[in-house]
């Protein structure tokens, strides 16, 4: 598998499990695999639905921050990879 950073963690909201994503680069789709990565974090999971402002959206592209639901514990500036088959 293949992964692209595509941008950072700006906020991990740990009582609803919800990460806040800048996007710097490519799009993220609900159906992607996503990565996340820091000192102390490691999350991969699949993205099942994701809101910008509180409203449900389908893609977000460079410049709009998202929020995604996650199954971990994650720290602002963690990395940010789209994982792609090979």
């Amino acid at each position: 598998m293949a992964e692209q950073e595509i941008g950072r963690v700006t906020h991990y909201f740990g009582k609803i499990g919800v990460v806040a994503i800048a996007i710097t680069k490519e799009s993220l789709k609900v159906g992607d695999t996503v990565h996340i990565k820091g000192h102390t974090s490691e999350i991969q999971q699949h993205i099942d639905s994701m809101q910008i402002d509180g409203k449900p959206v389908e893609e977000a592209l460079p410049g709009q921050t998202v929020g995604i639901k996650v199954t971990g514990h994650a720290r602002p500036n963690d990395a940010v990879y789209k994982v792609t088959p090979d």
